[in-house]
């Protein structure tokens, strides 16, 4: 390939949390994180789908989960930032066994606040697991603080200042 054919990246549309139920998950990044909704799509169901050229449903051809049954809202959580939340009906064998971060897989996503003690103390009271606030004392960090959360349903964030 050349040079010609590398696309060109321009900015992060949005980041995907998959959550058990929606509309607790959607009430608390909107009323508790300030989001608001932009969109909902579905149910989507592979089912009700057709099937691709190889005869697999729409589903395993586009997010690699056969049988599927989905439904997503689209949040904007920061000016330049958009949250994606979604639901799968099916498969009724998924797991709900989140990765560690050491795990392959493993994810947070990076939130920058004005200030991390208010932000610790406010999720706190907002339901979110809360870890202790990190004082960073060396290195090209220094003088900054950050500290990692699960929000109510276990997805993992890291809060920065």
């Amino acid at each position: 390939m050349t040079e010609a054919d590398k696309p060109q990246f321009l900015a992060a549309d949005h980041v995907s949390f998959t959550v058990e139920e929606l509309e607790p998950a959607i009430a608390f990044y909107c009323d508790v994180m300030g989001a608001s909704e932009l969109f909902r799509m579905g149910p989507l169901d592979a089912a009700e789908m057709p099937k691709d050229d190889a005869g697999r449903d729409w589903t395993d051809t586009h997010i690699g989960v056969a049988g599927a049954c989905i439904t997503l809202v689209m949040l904007k959580l920061t000016d330049n930032l958009n949250l994606q939340l979604i639901t799968y009906d099916k498969p009724h064998d998924k797991s709900t066994v989140r990765p560690r971060h050491c795990d392959a897989g493993g994810h947070h996503l990076g939130l920058k606040v004005d200030d991390v003690e208010k932000a610790a103390r406010y999720l706190s009271a907002h339901g979110c697991e809360v870890q202790e606030i990190i004082a960073i004392d060396a290195g090209p960090l220094a003088g900054k603080k950050n500290l990692y959360i699960r929000d109510p349903f276990g997805n993992p964030i890291e809060i920065v200042d």
